[in-house]
């Protein structure tokens, strides 16, 4: 299981494919792997809507480091 503090480290980032400025991030492990008992409701939604576009609204989600940025 991994710790909070390695989780905050990283971010899923969905970019939109007709957006240039429009993304859904999230929290998640340098896996990729998200936990969605820690998301709000809305952001839950937001993630599962996100992946259920992929190649359709968002291209495929990149992991990132989220103190780079």
């Amino acid at each position: 299981m991994s710790s909070t503090s390695q989780i905050a480290r990283y971010e899923i980032r969905f970019q939109s494919l007709f957006n240039e400025g429009r993304a859904l991030a999230f929290p998640c492990d340098a896996e990729g792997h998200v936990q969605m008992d820690a998301l709000s409701d809305r952001a839950r939604t937001n993630y599962l809507y996100a992946r259920a576009v992929v190649g359709r609204e968002y291209a495929t989600p990149a992991v990132m480091r989220s103190d780079l940025h």
